[in-house]
């Protein structure tokens, strides 16, 4: 009796020992549990659908980034007007900037530092950026050239003040040739040999480098200037309302069609008259909304258009100036001729001289064929062009406006 008495009131503190240890460790290990709970994924857990609202976390940074390679839905913007109070998007806890009325490319960035536009302002390497500009250029002027029409460039670029930029394109290759002249340090000078004005035009003068000129004229270098004043010129343009237009040219040198003659007793004409037949309508070219390639002049709006016309391989141009009314609207009254500001075209085949002998044939008549050849394929392109888009609205290309 008493061994089993002793026995009985030995096992008691074992067993309150036993139950303190058991409910310590249970105490941690649910701390433990609870602590580490919260960084689980929910993606990982099997809940049923009745138990959490409907998210879609599945999300990733790479559907969000194939935006930038895909043409946003037509509903996008309703949807980004839902979400205007914040242009930044969260994304695995981190800010990220989302902007699609950003220049394509530049979503993002942040608006504020998007610089979408440039220009042909020199920049000098010290000093504050503020104060590099004594004055900026509200046009720009351009020339084709070859150091053989120095001279006559030297005259021409004279006729323009400071208001201007000037800027050469130099198709043979030689620019330091023309350092001696005073106005050829504050120039612009591009060089790539043997191309046109054309090819130039489409790779340098993208309407966004060009956005802070008013007006740009994209010039050849055979052009007599004697009787012509680059300010008074713009007057008369802005007086008459032309977008598109080109000074008079003096009636008995090189002249090809009856536009673009001088006429002496008005400032601007816009309309003219033809050979029997070369017109279908008075107010189409060549007898109205037309001018020639050779001294053309384009206001801001009127060039963002036209450039975007000039096709990367077609490098003559020719045709071009019988599409130019594509641009404007109505274009029989902003396309015309500065009739008392004129200039002379000296027909100096200066290009011609840049091509090479083939077949036995001489340079400048492989050049000649390949002027015709490309006036034929922009006809084509541009008539090819304006049927497939009334086919795709479903609208006869016979019964268009456009032709």
């Amino acid at each position: 009796m008493g061994i089993l008495s002793r026995s009985a009131g030995g096992k008691k503190p074992n067993e309150n020992m036993r139950l303190i240890v058991t409910t310590f460790v249970g105490l941690a290990f649910g701390f433990l549990i609870g602590v580490s709970f919260p960084t689980l994924s929910l993606t990982k857990l099997n809940l049923s659908s009745s138990l959490l609202p409907t998210v879609d976390l599945s999300y990733t940074e790479d559907k969000k980034s194939d935006i930038s390679s895909q043409s946003l839905p037509s509903s996008w913007p309703s949807e980004r007007s839902k979400n205007s109070s914040s242009q930044d998007q969260s994304l695995n806890g981190k800010s990220r900037i989302w902007v699609p009325s950003n220049p394509r490319g530049a979503e993002m960035l942040p608006p504020g530092i998007v610089a979408a536009e440039s220009d042909f302002y020199l920049r000098r390497l010290w000093g504050k950026p503020s104060e590099d500009l004594t004055i900026k250029p509200r046009y720009l002027v351009t020339f084709t050239v070859g150091l053989n029409q120095k001279k006559n460039i030297d005259a021409a670029v004279k006729k323009f003040s400071e208001n201007f930029t000037i800027l050469l394109f130099h198709y043979d290759g030689q620019t330091t040739e023309w350092d001696d002249l005073e106005w050829s340090k504050r120039a612009i000078h591009i060089s790539a040999r043997k191309q046109t004005k054309w090819w130039y035009a489409k790779r340098f003068l993208h309407p966004d480098i060009v956005a802070p000129y008013d007006y740009i004229f994209i010039w050849d270098e055979d052009l007599g200037v004697e009787h012509f004043n680059a300010e008074e010129y713009l007057r008369l343009v802005k007086k008459h309302g032309l977008e598109i237009s080109q000074p008079g040219l003096e009636p008995n040198k090189g002249l090809t069609w009856q536009m673009t003659k001088r006429r002496g007793d008005r400032e601007v004409h816009k309309q003219t008259e033809e050979k029997p037949g070369w017109c279908t309508d008075p107010l189409l070219p060549p007898c109205a909304a037309f001018i020639e390639i050779m001294a053309p002049v384009f206001s801001r709006s009127a060039w963002r258009c036209v450039w975007h016309m000039i096709q990367n391989d077609l490098v003559h141009g020719w045709g071009l100036d019988f599409a130019l009314r594509k641009c404007v609207e109505p274009a029989h009254e902003k396309i015309g001729v500065v009739d008392s500001q004129w200039i002379v075209h000296q027909t100096v085949p200066s290009l011609g001289s840049q091509g090479e002998s083939q077949n036995g044939k001489a340079p400048w008549q492989g050049v000649r064929e390949r002027c015709r050849k490309e006036w034929t394929m922009f006809q084509m392109r541009v008539a090819n062009a304006e049927n497939a888009y009334f086919k795709a609205i479903g609208v006869d290309p016979s019964n268009s406006t456009a032709h």
